[in-house]
């Protein structure tokens, strides 16, 4: 499978909208921090996240960065964690 993993990060003037995103992005991905999501996505759920997303935001006040690290399969991320673990996310079976 061609997926790549990404790296979403983001900051949300309003409440609201921030809670939106939150719970957007739980069905994408594994949160890792208050604003921060490691996401496993082919191409198809990519172009859907960043669709859903760009409905959210409010363009001028919200930032939001989706960075691509390259194929999840290849990609062995080199992650200095203090405080609580950090474990890459895997491949897991989607059910639509």
């Amino acid at each position: 499978m061609d997926e790549h993993l990404y790296l979403v990060t983001y900051d949300i003037r309003d409440d609201k909208r921030w809670r939106r995103v939150f719970r957007l992005m739980k069905g994408f991905g594994e949160w890792l921090q208050l604003s921060v999501f490691q996401c496993r996505l082919s191409r198809r759920r990519h172009a859907e996240l960043i669709a859903l997303l760009d409905g959210i935001i409010k363009h001028g006040d919200d930032a939001l960065l989706v960075i691509d690290l390259g194929p999840a399969d290849m990609v062995k991320p080199r992650v200095v964690s203090l405080g609580d673990r950090f474990e890459p996310v895997q491949r897991q079976a989607i059910v639509i």
